[in-house]
Order: structure tokens, then sequence, then C-alpha cells
């Protein structure tokens, strides 16, 4: 079943960052798509994957993620 999660990200200043933090989200299994905003402070993932998976790939990535 495809689940739409919302993580709060902290730490990202600029769009590098933005990108990065889709990069890693995107390589995790089971994720179909990212939106990641600057300005909010989100990434929205929708996909199959656990949540744990895309708090440990954005906290690998250099930031800082939980489920808002």
């Amino acid at each position: 079943m495809t689940n739409t999660t919302q993580l709060k990200v902290t730490g990202m200043t600029c769009n590098h960052c933005v990108m990065h933090t889709k990069k890693a989200l995107e390589s995790i299994e089971g994720v179909d798509s990212t939106e990641v905003n600057l300005e909010a402070g989100t990434a929205i993932v929708v996909g199959t994957a656990e949540t744990s998976a895309l708090i440990a790939a954005v906290k690998d990535a250099g930031f800082e993620a939980e489920v808002s």
C-alpha cells in the first residue's frame, strides 16, 4: 500500500541542501516520489518505504528529520 509521509527537516539552508535531501530520499527502496521544500522545512514522500528508513536517509545526508 502506498503511503504519504511528511517529515520535518531541519538544517537545510540552500537549494543544494534540498537537492541533497531529495536524492537521499529517492535512493530508498519503495520511494515513488518526493517533494522537499526549503522554506517550509518539509519533505513529503510518497511510496511504501518505512518511515525509519526515510529518517535515516535524511540523517545520513547531514540533516535532522522527524515525522511532522
